[in-house]
């Protein structure tokens, strides 16, 4: 949140890359969302996600305030350049919509676990340090970004207890006997371009 992260529709140039360290004995909580059953201990909705925002583990990237509204109707997906120093780990996203007063308010979102990256059904461990694509799924949402107000976007590796923890080894959970940090590094140049993919309604 401390940073100069941006989203841009210029293509991009020779960007340095970002990282962060993902624990999986610290994750970043979940803060409202799409979730049921349980509003007692995990309230549901939107809510202001700036306790999250405000973590080293979360990347944050925000265009600039928008001089008109600014419509998104329809699916959300993020194409997403990474690495990792595991040989498994998870990748989220969430679109975000910020207010003039700071209000962060969750709109939609997503996770990918890095070993089903290609495959549901067949599941592959990554190298560690080695560069791979993945696109990532943020379902979708309807929602007018009124004059002022910016568009966010937020990546990290945990959304807990909405999903579960990876533990970075390759292991299933039940399983495991262990786990470690996983040192994530996201991409964002001209030989990977990542971009969140938005379905625009225009006038």
């Amino acid at each position: 949140l401390r940073g100069d992260g941006s989203l841009s529709t210029k293509t991009p140039g020779s960007e340095r890359s970002d990282r962060y360290v993902y624990d999986p004995s610290n994750p970043a909580a979940t803060i409202g969302g799409p979730l049921c059953c349980d509003s007692e201990h995990l309230a549901p909705g939107p809510r202001d996600q700036r306790p999250t925002e405000a973590r080293d583990d979360v990347l944050i990237y925000s265009t600039a305030p928008f001089t008109r509204d600014f419509e998104v109707t329809g699916p959300v997906s993020l194409d997403l350049y990474a690495k990792s120093s595991s040989v498994d780990t998870d990748f989220t996203g969430k679109l975000v919509d910020v207010w003039p007063n700071g209000f962060a308010q969750n709109l939609t979102e997503g996770i990918l676990r890095a070993r089903y990256r290609d495959s549901q059904e067949r599941p592959q461990l990554m190298n560690p340090g080695e560069v791979y694509k993945f696109t990532i799924d943020l379902w979708a949402t309807s929602n007018v970004f009124r004059k002022g107000h910016m568009l966010r976007l937020e990546i990290s590796s945990s959304n807990f207890p909405r999903f579960d923890r990876n533990l970075n080894t390759g292991e299933d959970a039940e399983f495991a006997q262990r786990h470690v940090p996983a040192t994530n590094t996201i991409y964002h140049d001209a030989q990977h371009p990542s971009a969140v993919v938005l379905s625009i309604v225009t006038e």
